[in-house]
């Protein structure tokens, strides 16, 4: 089968492969879509570190598709079903995996975090998946439309429930970075709280887009004056939960300057910024947090949106062989929304 496969530092290969046999309580997916994932480039640039004996293994963390063949002792599904992968992979018997939260697995630091995270994942014709635990049935979903919600509205909708007390009618929702996981975060917010929403991007086609999944008001981060921009909309008592997923320098000065009183600052954006937490830096009570991903209940939640029509994920499909080119455009900021690459 064909599977694009990480090799180590910026050596990524679309190679033919063998089609992978489930053992023991293993599940086989055919795998419809495969979402592509800024997180990917921070792989392929940078390489999972302490972890090269992990090398090669085949990308891809978001995927759905259809159980192909299961293992000795799988009876939960059967053949032809439509599911979605959970993406990270815990032990499966520590304390936070035990009330489904493998993204802080206790074991996370010495093991692989997922498929396409040091395990095979799914940009590829199949995909094996170790336990059913991770799996969720997608019900009528279209796998192409379902994979991206893994991560692109798992970690958004994750990130917005650890501020829901906060996010009341006459609060105001800053969302810093319109791409695949801040045009979900806004259509989420739309369907969970009646805060006012402000979205923030240098690019006028993401702002575009944040307009028509629900912002109030949409402010271009690259103004000189962004952050009186939406100081001015919020008034003395400014933001109420900052949400930034970008994560550089630039968006979390931002998020400091609109940030208001015991509020949250959520950074979920990878982008490698630092930022000074000392006393007098940040408005009393301010609670500052970089959450990952999301746990599985909150992906059964997630789909659940989904099933109700309240997510309208844009998404561009691309045959598997165009990978390195959509990595590519993926870099230079060109992809609106998600990428979904079909096998």
């Amino acid at each position: 089968m064909k599977a694009v496969r990480f090799y180590g530092k910026d050596d990524v290969r679309i190679e033919d492969i063998e089609k992978p046999s489930p053992k023991t309580g293993e599940v086989l997916i055919k795998i419809g879509g495969a979402g592509v994932c800024h997180s990917d480039l921070h792989i392929i640039h940078d390489g999972i570190p302490g972890a090269d004996e992990l090398t090669p293994f085949t990308l891809g963390h978001e995927n759905a598709g259809w159980v192909e063949e299961l293992g000795e002792g799988v009876t939960e599904y059967k053949k032809g079903d439509a599911v979605i992968v959970y993406g990270p992979w815990g032990c499966g018997h520590c304390k936070p995996c035990q009330v489904s939260s493998e993204n802080y697995c206790d074991y996370q630091s010495v093991q692989a975090y997922g498929g396409g995270l040091g395990l095979n994942g799914g940009l590829a014709e199949y995909m094996i998946v170790p336990s059913t635990r991770l799996l969720v049935p997608i019900g009528d979903l279209d796998p192409v439309i379902a994979a991206p919600l893994s991560d692109a509205a798992l970690t958004p909708y994750a990130a917005i429930k650890r501020s829901l007390t906060k996010l009341t009618t006459d609060a105001t929702v800053v969302v810093i970075g319109i791409g695949g996981l801040g045009h979900m975060a806004l259509q989420i917010l739309k369907s969970v709280c009646g805060s006012t929403v402000i979205a923030g991007d240098i690019s006028e086609d993401k702002l575009d887009l944040a307009k028509k999944h629900g912002a109030d008001y949409v402010i271009n981060t690259t103004d000189a004056d962004a952050a009186e921009q939406i100081l001015k909309i919020t008034g003395i008592k400014k933001a109420a939960v900052v949400l930034d997923f970008v994560g550089i320098g630039p968006t979390i000065a931002l998020g400091k300057k609109v940030i208001g009183l015991d509020g949250d600052l959520t950074i979920a954006g990878l982008g490698g910024g630092a930022m000074d937490a000392s006393y007098g830096q940040l408005p009393f009570g301010v609670r500052v947090s970089t959450p990952y991903w999301g746990s599985r209940a909150e992906l059964i939640e997630v789909i659940a949106l989904a099933n109700q029509g309240k997510l309208d994920i844009a998404i561009e499909t691309y045959n598997l062989d165009k990978t390195k080119e959509v990595y590519d455009k993926l870099h230079h900021g060109k992809i609106i929304g998600r990428a979904v690459m079909i096998p």
